[in-house]
Parts: C-alpha cells; sequence; structure tokens
C-alpha cells in the first residue's frame, strides 16, 4: 500500500530480497512510488542476474547509505568453468571455451587451490562491465560501445572464499561457492580469475547477496511488502557503526550544531538517546565530539 500524500515519511532502513531481472534503481523507484517521496536511494547495486540482499534508504536515513555501502558482504554463486564471456557473467557472449580434455585435467585440488590463491588481500581488476566511473562514464557504457581498455586493478579483502560443491559436466565444471569480502569486491572477476589460473576460463552464472555488514537476507522482503519493514534509524544505525548515548542536555547542543566531549572513538559513530532515537552523526576531533550529520525529527 502506497504511503498518503499528506502523510510525512517515517525515516529507516529497508532490506529487499531481490529477485533476478530486476536493477537496484528499478527498487528505488519501486519503493518511491510506494512510500509517495523521492527521498530514497540504495547502498550499492546488485546485477540484475543476481538475486538477495539490496539495501534501501527512506527519508533521512539516505544518509547512512554511504556507511552502509562501505561495509562487507557475503554472496553464495556459481561458477562455471570451461568458458569466457565478455562480461564475466552469463549475461555476456562467450568468447573462448575449453576442450572436454581441458577440463578433465582439473583436478578438485586444482581448484582448491586456485580458490586459496583468491583469498586475503588481492589486486583485482574489475570487469569492464561494471558500474565504475572513468572519467565520468560508467566502464559498462564504454563497453557497450565497443571500446577497448583495461580497468586498473585495485587491492581488496577476501575473507573467505570457500567451496561448497562440484558438479563435472560434459563441457564444464560447475563450483558453487560462498565469499565473504570486503566492499568493492567483484564476484564476477573472482570467477574470471579462477578460470584464467586453471587455464580454462571461468565465469559467473548465479549470485545471491546474504548479507551487508551487520544485515542478514533472512530479514530482507519481496519489495511489495516493504510498507510496514522499516529499521528505525537509531536501530539501523548500530547495525552500521558504534554508538555513545547522550543525554537530554548533550541531544539539544548536538541538535543546533554545537560539539559535545570526546568519549575516545575513531572515526565516525552514532550518538543515540536514551530512547534508542539516533541523534547524530559524531567526527571525534581532540577533546571535542562535533556532528558531521544531525537528525533532526523529520522525515
Amino acid at each position: 500500500m502506497a504511503q498518503s500524500s499528506g502523510t510525512p515519511v517515517a525515516p529507516g532502513i529497508v532490506l529487499v530480497d531481490k529477485e533476478g531481472g530486476w536493477t537496484s534503481h528499478d527498487l528505488v523507484a519501486k519503493a518511491r512510488g510506494i512510500f509517495n517521496t523521492r527521498r530514497v536511494g540504495h547502498a550499492g547495486t546488485l546485477d540484475p542476474m543476481a538475486t538477495g540482499l539490496v539495501i534501501l534508504g527512506v527519508g533521512g536515513a539516505t544518509r547512512l547509505l554511504g556507511y552502509v555501502s562501505d561495509a562487507g558482504k557475503s554472496y553464495q554463486g556459481t561458477i562455471l568453468l570451461g568458458s569466457t564471456t565478455n562480461t564475466d557473467d552469463a549475461d555476456g557472449e562467450v568468447l573462448a571455451s575449453a576442450t572436454p580434455e581441458d577440463l578433465a585435467k582439473v583436478s578438485d585440488d586444482d581448484i582448491a587451490t586456485g580458490v586459496k590463491a583468491l583469498t586475503g588481500l588481492i589486486m583485482q581488476r574489475p570487469s569492464n562491465f561494471s558500474a565504475i566511473k572513468v572519467n565520468g562514464v560508467r566502464s559498462y557504457a564504454r563497453a557497450r560501445a565497443g571500446e577497448e581498455f583495461e580497468l586498473a586493478a585495485r587491492e581488496i579483502h577476501v575473507e573467505k572464499f570457500s567451496i561448497l560443491d562440484i558438479r563435472r559436466r560434459d563441457a564444464s565444471i560447475e563450483v558453487d561457492v560462498f565469499v565473504s569480502c570486503s566492499s568493492g569486491t567483484y564476484i564476477r572477476a573472482l570467477a574470471r580469475d579462477l578460470g584464467e589460473a586453471l587455464k580454462v576460463g571461468g565465469h559467473l552464472t548465479a549470485l545471491r547477496r546474504t548479507s551487508i555488514g551487520g544485515f542478514k537476507l533472512e530479514d530482507a522482503v519481496n519489495i511489495d511488502q516493504i510498507a510496514e519493514r522499516r529499521i528505525p534509524l537509531g536501530e539501523a544505525a548500530g547495525r552500521i557503526l558504534a554508538t555513545r548515548k547522550v543525554d537530554l542536555d548533550e541531544q539539544i547542543l548536538l541538535r543546533n550544531g554545537r560539539a559535545i566531549f570526546a568519549v575516545g572513538k575513531v572515526g565516525a559513530y552514532a550518538a543515540l538517546n536514551t530512547g534508542g532515537d539516533l541523534v547524530a552523526l559524531l567526527q571525534e576531533d581532540g577533546e571535542r565530539a562535533k556532528p558531521i550529520a544531525v537528525f533532526l525529527e523529520e522525515a
């Protein structure tokens, strides 16, 4: 049910279980209609073919989304060894395929060794068909236009890359995996690089995001069910950042943009009142904790 036009929008975080075929922009557009507000954003894209957790911010919660985007993520997926595609996933054009004889030479131990080599701090080159901007232009737009280029590799952290199952076909090997990784990691690129290391090629055929920071897929709902499932700002901030309690006097100071005393916390953190409501985000500078975002009682 859509929010009535005269009703203020209560801010909050919404956890969506995205279906295949939807883009993150599609989810935002749908949520704007449900909540009758344009103040809806998402905390990071998920490829159309992928399913699973997407986090939306409604109203003032959009100011928390940058902190959500930086959180670690986990996925379950399927890598197909035996062919490469131009997009590094199943939506792309097949560029090359391995012979059955080449695939037969790849043992389960070889796959495990390749996975281990892609775990920890590694350098990863993102897929050309990604949303990364170069000189203001999305990489996928350049790739679709036929431009030949290669994105620069960057350091990522793959905390866990584990094999769940291996299934052997005549012309391919399917590997089900679990990945826990830092923000900015491309699971498609892991599939590509595993295939390259094994000299048979590889690409991603299925992907489901299972967590983002302290938010879990099991708490998500279908996009049509989000109207009554907003997580309040205070609870959401507590899943993303460190917190501290502030009393009424401190709350008044913060809501007027003034600093309060520091407590020795590093980085941005959330100030909550005694009722658990989000008052402000703080950053300490010496003996003072300065508000970097103030959350007034408004949508």
